[in-house]
């Protein structure tokens, strides 16, 4: 579908992912978080997509024991072998905010750093756990920034320090 656009779009922003739980099984979740996410990158590359902003997660290691983190990383790697000419890969910790579906392990981290954040500022907290709307906006604004010309070409990494920065500390309302 991205092929039959018109003019082709600049940027594609894919956030597109599950859990275990909601797929079934890890078998389902990596049809979606690994293989649709790369034919997704791959269908943006073929429709002369130049900047691909992929959420991701932080962490991640293709030699982690943890199934999630090794596709995760598999995922980042296949799809900076794209070479678009921007590839921005946000990754943040654990997103806090609210959910839909119910994850009792996540909720209590969740119930942790929101207290940790309420009584700190965010300092205790901004260094492993992030608001999902603050990755949105910090996503944006790399876009916008591969956009505008103000970063070089070629892959960067979006860490939850520059989360933070761009999505909370630097980000203008109207952006």
């Amino acid at each position: 579908y991205l092929t039959s656009l018109s003019p082709p779009p600049n940027v594609l922003f894919s956030a597109l992912g599950t859990t275990r739980l909601q797929a079934g099984s890890f078998e389902a979740q990596r049809a979606i978080d690994y293989d649709l996410n790369l034919a997704l990158a791959r269908a943006a590359k073929q429709s002369g997509v130049r900047i691909y902003v992929l959420i991701s997660s932080g962490g991640v290691s293709k030699t982690s024991p943890f199934p999630y983190s090794k596709m995760k990383a598999s995922l980042e790697e296949a799809v900076k072998e794209l070479n678009f000419p921007y590839t921005v890969i946000v990754k943040p910790g654990l997103l806090i905010g609210s959910r839909e579906d119910s994850r009792p392990p996540e909720a209590v981290l969740r119930g942790i750093a929101k207290g940790l954040g309420a009584i700190s500022k965010g300092w205790l907290v901004d260094w492993w756990a992030i608001d999902a709307d603050i990755v949105g906006k910090a996503a944006v604004s790399a876009g916008m920034q591969c956009v505008e010309g103000k970063r070089k070409e070629g892959v960067w990494e979006v860490s939850q320090s520059d989360i933070i920065r761009l999505g909370k500390t630097d980000w203008k309302v109207g952006q």
